[in-house]
């Protein structure tokens, strides 16, 4: 009740675990679609702060949501693409202008199915990034097929082909990477999981000429909801980096922010 008062108040937000159950309590109560509240919390948290402002709006990830089903229907990739995540370390490297120059993705899977023979990999440029200049390369284990993007969501969707085809059970590993530096300055990466999976690392690296001034890492259950699990991670001052391991994912986002001077 006296989380609920000061909202209504408009002297604070509920954002605490408990505070959250009775705004979704709330939203049954009044028969409201579920989340809706929540949603207005996420809205109207953006900008309060430098890390909120700096972080995808909910419109910009349901935006990007409906630019990605369009471009996974031109690529003719199923909902269900065959396979499950055994691992997946991300590396990715922020260049002498704060930019995410690149990124770097190491796949672990087992295929459900017979006959899986790709993968569709999706990079979210930051905001300004331009998806037509951004470039795949295939690493190990597979080649570039189809790439298709949309230039407003800074979106890109690229076809991963197997030199081979996989029968039920069968375990594979793939490597690739996507070169960037299309947009300005970057303040954070999320990862989002639609499905629970195996183990994920995430690995930032920063230019020697550019080192922000904190990091963070974060976890969100929805697009709408508030972010939770914050914890500060320390810079490696030999290898420039942070990193977050995640033993196994649920569905959600994870991801990593940082501040610069």
């Amino acid at each position: 009740m006296t989380s609920l008062s000061y909202w209504q108040q408009g002297a604070r937000r509920p954002q605490r675990p408990e505070s959250l159950r009775a705004v979704r309590a709330l939203e049954e109560i009044l028969e409201l679609p579920e989340e809706s509240l929540i949603r207005l919390l996420a809205e109207s948290g953006e900008g309060t702060s430098g890390q909120r402002s700096a972080a995808r709006s909910y419109r910009s990830l349901v935006e990007a949501s409906g630019v990605l089903d369009q471009l996974l229907a031109e690529l003719d990739c199923p909902p269900d693409g065959g396979l499950h995540t055994l691992g997946h370390h991300e590396r990715l490297r922020i260049g002498a202008r704060r930019e995410l120059a690149e990124r770097e993705s190491h796949h672990i899977v087992r295929a459900h199915r017979d006959g899986v023979d790709r993968f569709v990999a999706v990079h979210h440029g930051d905001r300004g990034a331009v998806p037509e200049r951004m470039r795949v390369h295939a690493l190990e284990n597979c080649r570039t097929g189809r790439v298709r993007w949309h230039d407003d969501t800074g979106l890109l969707a690229a076809e991963l082909l197997f030199d081979t085809r996989l029968r039920a059970g069968d375990t594979f590993l793939f490597r690739f990477g996507v070169e960037d530096g299309t947009a300005g300055v970057s303040h954070e990466y999320l990862r989002g999981f639609d499905a629970p999976g195996g183990q994920y690392a995430l690995q930032v690296c920063f230019d020697a000429a550019a080192l922000p001034v904190r990091c963070h890492r974060f976890a969100q259950h929805s697009a709408v909801a508030p972010r939770t699990g914050c914890q500060d991670l320390a810079l490696s001052g030999r290898h420039r980096s942070v990193h977050l391991v995640e033993p196994r994912v649920r569905t959600g986002f994870l991801g990593i922010g940082w501040d610069w001077e």
